[in-house]
């Protein structure tokens, strides 16, 4: 049976994530699946779930950019760069970097770069602050499907395949969060 936790039980949330659960929970338009990015058995479950091709890749959410930072090669990305990504966060801006050898290769697939972005959604950084670090974020739904906009739609896609669910608003966004190229600025996602 999936667990509900409210924003009060985000300990608890925690917990479940470093038990090697999967979570959803809610980001600034749709519901994520979330995990240790570290955890390789967690992260195919959520593949597993959602029955999307593991070269996809995912992003990850952090609550401030000293979570994110250590997936970022930056010796690669010029300063001036950098200092406009961070002017960006917190927000709704996910980039794409050149990685660092601390991305987990499952987590980037067959992508060079890895997508992050520092959240300003309150319940989805507190759960990576109460985690301690940043979070895989992929739309929770089924490959293919509309992603889910509220625990129950979680609940419906999932069932009992699911350990847990955040129960907490949605940030207020139509749409999921546009991606870029942090070098280029290109659009990747729009």
């Amino acid at each position: 049976m999936t667990r509900r936790f409210t924003p009060d039980e985000l300990q608890d949330a925690a917990a479940l994530l470093r038990g090697g659960g999967v979570l959803a929970y809610p980001t600034e338009a749709v519901y994520g699946l979330g995990c240790d990015p570290h955890d390789r058995l967690a992260f195919e479950r959520i593949f597993a779930l959602k029955q999307r091709p593991p070269t996809q890749g995912v992003l990850l959410i952090g609550a401030d950019f000293a979570q994110v930072e250590r997936y970022i090669d930056r010796s690669a990305v010029p300063a001036e760069v950098m200092a406009q990504v961070r002017a960006s966060w917190p927000g709704p801006n996910t980039w794409i970097f050149p990685r660092s050898a601390e991305v987990p290769d499952w987590v980037a697939g067959a992508h060079a770069g890895i997508a992050l972005r520092v959240t300003a959604h309150e319940p989805a950084a507190a759960l990576c602050r109460a985690w301690g670090g940043a979070l895989v974020s992929t739309s929770a739904n089924p490959h293919g499907q509309p992603p889910a906009r509220s625990a129950m739609e979680v609940e419906a896609y999932f069932g009992a395949a699911l350990e847990g669910v955040l129960d907490a608003p949605l940030g207020g966004q139509e749409r999921p969060t546009v991606i870029r190229d942090a070098l280029t600025g290109v659009i990747i996602r729009a």
